[in-house]
């Protein structure tokens, strides 16, 4: 059932209001939403802080780990209070300080085809995991679920986000066929704390304007963001013309960007 936005929440969320782009009906589209965030961690911690207090009203956890204290300088949700418990209970449990209108659920489970029921069930996912397997999934569910997936990565002072929607775009296994398969994690490779919550909370901003309808979003393009020379860059990524996964896809044949 479509929710209306009530006279105490229009003067909650009037900041966003009053921007001629959101008005009412973007904040309740946004009210309306359904936001799934697979990954806890740094990015995903960052990305349901700002989803959560801009007002989206349903937000799904999906994560299997437990709150470390190696977590607490970047994944700026959790409290030692937290170290050992479930991190999308400790999460849910914040959150619903932050925001109580909105709903929280956890699912406490691996990032694998079992989530294929949750992802169907939502309007847009958050791919906030830290493996490349994990994130070929997510894109692979996705697309087969025709869901929009917002997908970031940080490392050191690197970031990166991808935009994907199925029958619209180009998918993220475009995307990795343009770079090798080494992968580094963070324990081994480190990552600034600062770079890995501007990349969660740009997937929160990518997000809320995809549920709002903004055509401004880049699609079939690579943003990065360098925390060292605060740098940001687009790479138009080239036609791909035998992806198995987003083959179907309108405009994959066709790649374009917003600038073009």
């Amino acid at each position: 059932m479509f929710k209306s936005l009530t006279t105490e929440q229009a003067m909650r969320y009037n900041r966003q209001v009053v921007l001629k782009k959101v008005d009412l009906d973007g904040q309740e589209a946004l009210l309306n939403a359904s936001v799934c965030i697979i990954g806890v961690g740094g990015l995903g911690t960052a990305a349901a802080t700002s989803l959560c207090a801009s007002g989206v009203g349903n937000i799904t956890l999906v994560d299997f780990d437990t709150v470390e204290v190696t977590n607490l300088p970047r994944q700026t949700l959790f409290s030692e209070q937290d170290v050992g418990e479930a991190k999308v209970e400790a999460a849910k449990k914040r959150l619903n300080e932050i925001n109580s209108e909105c709903h929280i659920a956890c699912v406490n489970a691996a990032f694998d085809e079992t989530l294929a029921s949750v992802i169907k069930n939502c309007d847009i996912v958050l791919d906030c995991t830290d493996n490349l397997k994990s994130r070929d999934t997510i894109n692979e569910l996705c697309f087969a679920n025709n869901r929009p997936l917002v997908s970031g990565a940080a490392i050191r002072f690197e970031g990166q986000l991808f935009v994907a929607i199925p029958g619209q775009t180009a998918c993220y296994g475009c995307l990795r066929t343009l770079f090798s398969s080494v992968e580094l994690s963070c324990v081994e490779a480190g990552i600034f704390s600062p770079v890995v919550n501007i990349v969660g909370t740009y997937q929160a901003l990518l997000a809320m304007q995809l549920l709002m309808g903004m055509s401004t979003v880049p699609t079939n393009a690579l943003l990065t963001f360098d925390g060292l020379t605060h740098e940001w860059q687009q790479w138009a990524l080239p036609p791909n013309t035998s992806c198995p996964i987003c083959e179907n896809s309108v405009d994959a044949r066709k790649i374009t960007t917003e600038k073009e």
